[in-house]
């Protein structure tokens, strides 16, 4: 069988820093090595794949009309190769910490927090991977395996390991002239009320203190997360449960006012530090653990 793969992709590597210096002699030196092996990889490259690739001058080589094809397909992928070893080994000097937490979370709480935390370590940065329900946190897929997670639920839902994080607060919000309109809670049933279903705290705590509120009557929508609840509310469309501290950011971003008309309410879950695989946190696992707490 006839081999079509490039056998070497360390000629890819050679043929792109030839074409960029335009000379053999340049590549050569941009890559620590001798002119003659740069010529002699280019030579094998041009033979596998057919084609010449370079037109040779006393002074110079110049890209064929094959070659000059070839060129960005080569450098988006070495590119490509780079920037995913950078992400998931880190730059120079660098030292990754991978922390898979709920999306609510990441999108709104983590961020400023993260960037202090890089600021005071320059060798640590920190990637996110977004998990959504309890089965996203339980399923670690290869070349993804955080070495820390944030996730949400109840204490009997993860095991003995599990340290407690942030409570939530449920409030009540909607766009500002939405929220202006609810002077009792009578008013709400002018409005959708979006109720997020992975959640066991809800509508039902905070209307618990309305018991006069026929709960028959209100207009109550399913969402399957608090960011897209909150974006609906945000475009108008009804009223939804802020997350607090969790959602405070997204809140903000999104315009949303806070609902005094009807109490704030402590919800039944909260977040979790969890350590994947049961083992012991690493060193640079541990720090990140610590600098959220505090």
């Amino acid at each position: 069988m006839a081999q079509t793969r490039i056998p070497s992709l360390n000629w890819l590597r050679v043929f792109e820093a030839a074409a960029r210096a335009q000379s053999f002699a340049r590549a050569a030196e941009i890559l620590n090595m001798s002119a003659p092996a740069v010529s002699q990889q280019i030579r094998a490259l041009e033979e596998h794949l057919g084609r010449q690739l370079f037109k040779r001058a006393p002074q110079r080589v110049i890209l064929t009309a094959a070659g000059a094809a070839f060129l960005p397909v080569v450098q988006h992928a070495l590119a490509s190769v780079e920037t995913t070893a950078a992400s998931l080994f880190g730059g120079m000097g660098q030292t990754v910490i991978t922390l898979q937490a709920v999306t609510l979370l990441a999108m709104s709480w983590l961020p400023a927090r993260l960037a202090a935390f890089e600021a005071a370590h320059p060798r640590l940065r920190v990637n996110v991977i977004c998990g959504e329900t309890l089965a996203d946190f339980r399923t670690i897929l290869p070349g993804r395996e955080p070495d820390l997670q944030i996730a949400f639920g109840s204490v009997t839902d993860f095991a003995d390991t599990a340290e407690p994080f942030l409570h939530e607060t449920l409030k009540v919000v909607a766009a500002p002239d939405v929220a202006r309109s609810i002077n009792t809670p009578g008013d709400l049933a002018s409005h959708a009320l979006f109720e997020v279903t992975a959640h066991r705290s809800g509508w039902h705590q905070v209307l618990s203190s309305c018991p006069n509120l026929d709960l028959r009557a209100l207009d109550f929508r399913m969402t399957d997360s608090t960011p897209f609840a909150l974006a609906l509310a945000a475009q108008k469309q009804g009223l939804a449960l802020a997350r607090s501290p969790a959602s405070d950011e997204i809140v903000r971003v999104l315009g949303l006012q806070y609902c005094d008309t009807l109490r704030d309410v402590r919800g039944l879950q909260r977040y979790f530090f969890l350590q994947p695989g049961g083992g012991a946190l690493s060193r640079h696992a541990a720090l990140l653990r610590d600098w959220l707490l505090t």
